[in-house]
């Protein structure tokens, strides 16, 4: 009976008749709401169009009106501002939720895991597909165990507190850096650790949104992923709907009226390579935005690697009892310049002093000095041989210092070794878009060599193509990937 009754709770808020897959899954968290088990967990795979968002925010709204804990998590701040959004209750990302950040002197900044105070809150995690099982993307050696799910099931589990984990993405998704599938989503991977699984999949479409192109061509690719992987894809456009097919010379047109319309942090060109995405980027900030400086007042820039140093220093300045809405800058935060000073070079890198402000992060103002050099470098970011230079070229700054330990925690405190290494964020590879929205998504997959097609880059154009919440460009699109849509 409360099964019954907690089912139709969840049903009143869905605020539609519930697709069949829909109605499994229904039922699956009831039961798993209401059956005491210690380690059980569920994972709820969806794909784009099947309602996964609008069954997760049905259950916030029900366990809220229950007054029942709950609490959700995305693995980044953009992916933690769409899923508050939409399930219109406070998301953190993961990282800040469960690390507390230790403090050793002379050594490197870490974060533990922490202590999880919570009595019987349900964990929801949205964007589970981007979880890496160690070091990835979205977990480094300085947090915790180095293993981000591993360290998560712990803070959730471990305190035997009655509180459990609900894990929710898209297999269709591109999976972690290095990784061939989404191990956050694999009922395998969690029974392996000791876990009671329970998982459902949305599959049926929701009525509602049969008539949308975009669904219908993330649908139609989700469809190849499963059949017929080696095939090209074919995606219906039209001049005046969802998607629509760009010529180049009329791209420029296209950028200036949306960023007009919405501004510049609701538009993205998605591309399918870093080189890709510098040619877009110094072509929007000459072309459109005029700007002549290698960094400007009102530039969008994205971090392309996690930074414990600003943050830690920002927050040190604070006011007894006030913190900041981060502890790190993220690989993939994106903030807007307010304001660039002392432009200068030195180690044979270029610097500058900014002050940014975090749009994912209540408009968080931050001072900090970041690295001009990676602005252009078709790397993702420094690479392993322009690190060690910075480095051997700060330490040897500090070679004055007699003692080992005392150079080393100069050199850790040191500006320039902890200079914030950014990309303009106008256009970027799709891995950075991830879980991620905007109104307007332009996507360029540049040429596609034969021996491109396959899963890889199916899930590829799949999570570009499902980037957006309003309109969708394909770029220079090839005749034979067209389709006329009815």
């Amino acid at each position: 009976m409360l099964e019954q009754y907690f089912s139709q709770l969840i049903k009143e808020e869905l605020r539609h008749e519930p697709t069949p897959s829909q109605a499994r899954a229904i039922r699956l968290l009831s039961r798993f709401q209401l059956t005491p088990c210690a380690n059980a967990l569920v994972i709820l795979r969806g794909y784009a169009g099947t309602g996964k968002t609008s069954l997760v925010a049905a259950l916030v709204r029900v366990l809220k009106k229950l007054q029942h804990p709950v609490v959700l998590l995305a693995p980044t701040g953009r992916a933690a501002k769409v899923f508050s959004l939409y399930a219109g209750h406070p998301a953190y990302t993961i990282h800040r939720f469960i690390y507390r950040q230790d403090t050793f002197k002379g050594e490197d900044t870490r974060f533990s895991l922490g202590f999880n105070s919570l009595k019987n809150a349900l964990f929801i995690v949205d964007e589970a597909s981007m979880i890496a099982s160690g070091e990835g993307s979205f977990s480094e050696s300085v947090f915790g165990t180095g293993q981000l799910l591993d360290d998560l099931l712990r803070f959730v589990y471990g305190g035997n507190n009655g509180c459990r984990l609900i894990m929710v993405g898209d297999t269709a998704q591109l999976p972690p850096v290095g990784e061939a599938d989404s191990p956050a989503l694999q009922d395998d991977v969690f029974k392996r650790m000791g876990m009671t699984v329970g998982s459902a999949d949305l599959t049926d479409v929701v009525r509602q949104d049969d008539a949308s192109q975009v669904l219908a061509g993330a649908t139609h690719l989700r469809q190849m992923i499963a059949e017929n992987p080696d095939a090209l894809p074919c995606l219906a456009g039209s001049a005046n709907g969802e998607v629509r097919f760009l010529p180049g010379d009329e791209l420029i047109e296209a950028l200036v009226s949306d960023y007009d319309k919405f501004g510049a942090d609701e538009v993205i060109v998605v591309t399918r390579s870093n080189k890709r995405a510098n040619v877009y980027n110094n072509g929007i900030r000459s072309q459109i935005f005029y700007r002549e400086e290698e960094l400007s007042r009102g530039d969008l820039i994205m971090a392309v690697k996690n930074n414990y140093h600003w943050p830690e220093k920002a927050a040190a300045a604070l006011p007894k009892g006030e913190s900041l809405p981060f502890s790190f800058i993220a690989n993939g935060d994106v903030a807007e310049v307010l304001a660039v000073r002392n432009v200068h070079e030195q180690y044979g890198f270029r610097f500058a002093d900014v002050t940014l402000r975090f749009p994912d992060y209540d408009g968080q103002e931050l001072d900090c000095r970041v690295l001009l050099s990676t602005l252009q470098s078709e790397a993702p970011a420094l690479t392993a041989d322009e690190s060690r230079r910075l480095y051997e070229a700060v330490l040897e700054d500090y070679a004055h210092i007699s003692t080992k330990k005392e150079r080393m925690k100069a050199l850790r405190s040191d500006a320039y070794y902890n200079a914030l290494q950014i990309k303009y964020a106008y256009a970027v590879t799709c891995h950075k878009a991830q879980g991620g929205q905007w109104r307007r998504v332009f996507i360029d997959q540049g040429y596609l060599p034969p021996d491109a097609l396959g899963v890889s880059y199916l899930r590829w154009l799949y999570t570009a193509f499902t980037r957006t919440t309003d309109r969708l460009y394909l770029v220079n699109w090839p005749e034979e990937q067209r389709a006329t849509a009815p």
